[in-house]
Parts: C-alpha cells; sequence; structure tokens
C-alpha cells in the first residue's frame, strides 16, 4: 500500500497547472531546487515518473497525466473531509464569502442577530474561486455575480444590476445619457482568461454576430479601469451603488443589454441551520439598491 504525503501532491498538481518550475515555486513561496526534490520524493512514493522538463517549461508524462485528475480529486477529499470535521466539531460556525464590489454586510448582520449563537465570518473571494472555494467548504456560501460554473452548486438571484459603459471623462461619449452598443462598436473592450465571463462582459458576439472588438487581456478589475482612464480601452461594468472608483471615469447607462445578476451560491443541496437562515437573510437584506445620487451616471462602478 502506498502512502502518499498530501502536501507532495499539492505540489505536482500546481507544477501541472503552471507547466513551469519556477513559476509553481513563486506561487507556492517555495524555492525551485527545493520544489523540484519535493516532486522527486512524490514520483518516488508514486513509482513513475510524473513530469519532464522541455525547453519551453514542464510537460506532464502519460503518468502524469493519469495521476493529475486522481491528485486533484484527493486534495478535494481530503479538503472535504477536513471541513466536515470542523463542522461536526463546530456546529455554529458559517463562513459567507463575497466577491469585488458586493456587499454582505447587512444580511451578515442580520444573521448574527438572529443567531446569536454563531460565529459568522466572511472571505473576500477572487472571480474564480467561487466554486472551488465552496466546494472545498472553505466558505458556505457566496454572494458574486453571473456567470460562473454551478456545477454542484445552488444558486439564487438576489437582484440585477443594469450594466454601465465606463469611459474617460475626454471621451466622445462621456456627456451621453445613455449608449447602445451601436455607440462602441468600433471600442477594444480588456478581456479576460475566462470565456464565459468575458463573453459577458464584452457582450461577445455582438447580437449581429459580429465579435466585439479585442483590447489588452487582463488579470485584475484595477486593471481595467486603468487601462480606460488611459484612454486605452472602454469598459463594460455593473453600476454598484455608494462606490466611487476612481474621479477620472464616468459610467454610462448601456441600453438594450442583459443586465448583471448578483446571486447567492451554496453547495447543492446544503440546508443546514446557518445555511437556510443566512439564504432568508439574504433575500430580505440584499435586495436591489435604490438610485440614489451615488448610483448616478457620473460615479464609477465596481465590476468583474
Amino acid at each position: 500500500m502506498t502512502d502518499l504525503d498530501l502536501r507532495l501532491v499539492r505540489y505536482f498538481t500546481v507544477v501541472a497547472e503552471h507547466r513551469h518550475f519556477g513559476r509553481a515555486a513563486t506561487a507556492l513561496h517555495i524555492t525551485q531546487p527545493s520544489l523540484s526534490r519535493q516532486v522527486q520524493r512524490l514520483e518516488q512514493e508514486v513509482g513513475a515518473r510524473l513530469l519532464d522538463r522541455t525547453p519551453r517549461g514542464t510537460r506532464l508524462t502519460a503518468a502524469g497525466e493519469a495521476f493529475l485528475p486522481r491528485a486533484e480529486a484527493l486534495l478535494r477529499a481530503a479538503a472535504q473531509a477536513a471541513a466536515h470535521a470542523r463542522a461536526a466539531a463546530e456546529p455554529h460556525r458559517i463562513t459567507v464569502g463575497f466577491t469585488s464590489g458586493l456587499i454582505v454586510t447587512p444580511a451578515v448582520r442580520a444573521l448574527r442577530h438572529r443567531q446569536p449563537d454563531a460565529d459568522v465570518q466572511t472571505a473576500h473571494l477572487d472571480w474564480g474561486d467561487v466554486r472551488p472555494a465552496l466546494l472545498d467548504h472553505r466558505v458556505d456560501a457566496v454572494v458574486t455575480r453571473l456567470p460562473f460554473p454551478t456545477d454542484g452548486l445552488d444558486v439564487t438571484v438576489l437582484h440585477d444590476e443594469p450594466r454601465v459603459l465606463v469611459v474617460p471623462l475626454d471621451h466622445r461619449l462621456a456627456g451621453k445619457e445613455a449608449v447602445t452598443l451601436d455607440d462602441i462598436a468600433d471600442e477594444p473592450l480588456p478581456r479576460v482568461a475566462d470565456p464565459v465571463r468575458d463573453a459577458f462582459w464584452r457582450i461577445d458576439p455582438r447580437p449581429d454576430g459580429r465579435p466585439a472588438p479585442d483590447g489588452p487581456l487582463i488579470e485584475a478589475m484595477e486593471d481595467k479601469f486603468e487601462l480606460v482612464a488611459a484612454g486605452e480601452a472602454v469598459a463594460i461594468s455593473a453600476r454598484t451603488v455608494g462606490t466611487f472608483l476612481r474621479p477620472d471615469l464616468v459610467a454610462i447607462p448601456l441600453e438594450g443589454v442583459e443586465p448583471s445578476h448578483v446571486v447567492l451560491a451554496t453547495r447543492a443541496g446544503d440546508r443546514g441551520r446557518l445555511v437556510t437562515a443566512f439564504r432568508k437573510a439574504a433575500r430580505e437584506h440584499l435586495t436591489a439598491p435604490e438610485p440614489t445620487p451615488e448610483s448616478a451616471p457620473e460615479s464609477a462602478p465596481q465590476s468583474p
């Protein structure tokens, strides 16, 4: 019987993700020689070579290709086992996740008031971490925006947010009361790596079938709005009440497009006491905000 060190298994999956020992070592905050030694130890435990170095980086061997999905499943199972154990030992704890530009405070405060014995925690999540964080039991509920992968999740729409066009103050459209997709037919929009989110936030393809003009590939929301402020692109965003991103941008209502959907996501079938109570609090308190001066077109929004 082979006893696998889960720490070494995780190192292998990170190298497989980055396909490069150097980048994987940086992500893991260890040195590259140390990472190489740890992977070699894992290969000895498994009894097969899992990775080959190439001039362009690292690639999986046939054994590595076969091992990777099972290694990922093993790590998920271990995380879930630990989470279930913690839940059994701490039945009064819930962690609520949220993504950028969304506020969960009213629902969290209501839950704490209604469940004074509960330990209610919050955690900010990156856009791509919503589903993994739920399935790994790092959080129990997440307030975020569609679209994202929802397999294995229950998703409840809390409210819709109109989408807006964000442009610099000196842009030709900055003074308009509203715009349509025809107004930005040739305007580049920043891209993101996730194809589903990219298609939604750039409206790609357009209703007439034409592709949306490509802008630079970005990783963070701040990068998007820096590009817009510099005049290198425009951006489609969700308008968030009371959020001023920066004074050199203007948000204009974008007409004729589907709104953004703010949702609550939980693990499929989770009917635990605190999750059920938070779901009720979210429906009551995380509703569509009333229009205020802060949410007028001249304020710049947060968005994915």
